[in-house]
């Protein structure tokens, strides 16, 4: 029988190494923790506001961040294939949100060709109001079967404030 050179039950010099540097690790996060105040003890109440009798009215600050959409949806519907005439029926749906800008638009066009219909009038939403449906513009084509061919229901949302 060879016997073991190591006795059961020690650790190596490296294993050691390790468990000491994971304690180490453990006292100086403790001690980090013990040093801070607690943010909970030192909670004071703001102090109220005492009322002026001035009659300046406070200026409403302006809006920072990211514009918002709308939830609601503005709904149009288009027929025909005559671009021109596609044109004109988008310029006519949209004149009472004239001077807004879109988000996103989906759109469904009829029938089994009904997604390139509904790509042919996302196409042409910037060429009937480039203010209105800019490059940035997200634009979606969907298909509607129960719908009729050549005619496409478009739902536009708005951002909440202009850029």
């Amino acid at each position: 029988m060879t016997r073991l050179s190591r006795r059961r039950g020690r650790l190596g010099t490296t294993a050691l190494a390790g468990w000491l540097f994971a304690d180490f690790l453990l006292v100086l996060a403790l001690v980090a923790m013990g040093d801070q105040a607690d943010p909970l003890a030192d909670r004071r109440p703001a102090p109220r506001p005492t009322p002026t009798h001035s009659a300046k009215p406070r200026p409403k600050p302006t809006p920072t961040g990211p514009r918002s959409v709308s939830r609601t949806r503005y709904k149009f519907s288009v027929a025909g294939s005559d671009n021109a005439s596609l044109e004109r029926q988008i310029v006519t749906a949209t004149r009472a949100r004239a001077g807004q800008e879109a988000a996103f638009v989906l759109t469904f066009g009829g029938t089994q060709a009904g997604t390139a219909y509904a790509r042919k009038v996302n196409v042409l939403l910037h060429r009937a109001r480039p203010a209105m449906f800019n490059q940035d513009t997200a634009t979606e084509d969907f298909l509607q079967l129960d719908a009729e061919a050549d005619t496409a229901s478009v739902w536009v949302y708005f951002y909440t404030a202009p850029r």
